[in-house]
């Protein structure tokens, strides 16, 4: 009977009523939408018209702490921006990419680039917000580890939770624990560490388009491992 009055109470309430009548018996919070209730983001190129995108910060600080790692003989894909802006004691800065639009030194697919990119011939590879974005996984984390030498380091962003960079470009978005699953096979025998970033603030921030700038130092430094917004990857081949 008692069963039977309840669910005639929900019927009478609906679906969002009841919701909020359970919310209100049970001292659960009502979310206050305001401007945040849309179907369209505040930007549609992740912050940059509104400063700098969120994702940024955890990028640039994971190559900001690697700074010692950052030496020598660097190959980066795309440009050689964070080679020259967190690198050191460097001898020669070299970019790949299969992309034209990007004043590389080296044009190829680092999938089938066995011929191009010189086996074990760098200290440091370099693969910024690149992971997500490469068709062919398994032969590009493979061509990355064959060119660095002995005791040198690959390091490298993944995509997160966060909104696709487009839709027919975005291949690849394990969790954390995926990634480690991928590369402790892929990269067998390295030392390969794997950690996610981010919490809810900055991935609802870094999904409705808002910038850095927008949030304060602590909602960034605050660290939540159920809502990675970026995967930063270090690999150390062993020296021989």
């Amino acid at each position: 009977m008692k069963q039977r009055a309840l669910d005639k109470l929900k019927h009478a309430l609906g679906p969002v009523w009841t919701t909020r009548l359970r919310c209100l018996v049970r001292g659960l919070g009502f979310p206050r939408w305001g401007n945040l209730r849309r179907l369209k983001a505040f930007s549609d190129e992740f912050g940059w018209d509104r400063g700098t995108p969120i994702d940024r910060y955890y990028v640039d600080r994971f190559f900001e702490r690697h700074r010692a790692d950052i030496t020598g003989d660097v190959l980066e894909v795309g440009t050689s921006m964070y080679t020259r802006r967190y690198g050191h004691d460097l001898r020669t800065i070299d970019a790949f990419d299969i992309d034209p639009q990007f004043e590389d030194t080296i044009r190829c697919d680092l999938a089938h680039s066995e011929n191009i990119l010189k086996s074990e011939a760098y200290d440091c590879v370099l693969l910024p917000c690149t992971l997500s974005v490469l068709r062919e996984i398994d032969p590009c984390l493979r061509n990355a580890l064959r060119v660095v030498r002995p005791g040198g380091v690959i390091l490298a962003n993944a995509a997160g939770l966060g909104r696709l960079d487009r839709a027919d470009i975005d291949f690849w978005r394990p969790t954390p624990a995926g990634w480690r699953e991928l590369l402790q096979r892929t990269w067998s025998g390295c030392e390969v560490v794997v950690e996610g970033e981010g919490n809810l603030l900055a991935l609802e921030a870094f999904n409705l388009g808002l910038s850095l700038e927008e949030l304060k130092p602590k909602e960034l430094d605050h660290n939540d491992p159920i809502f990675p917004l970026v995967t930063n990857i270090l690999c150390r081949k062993p020296k021989r």
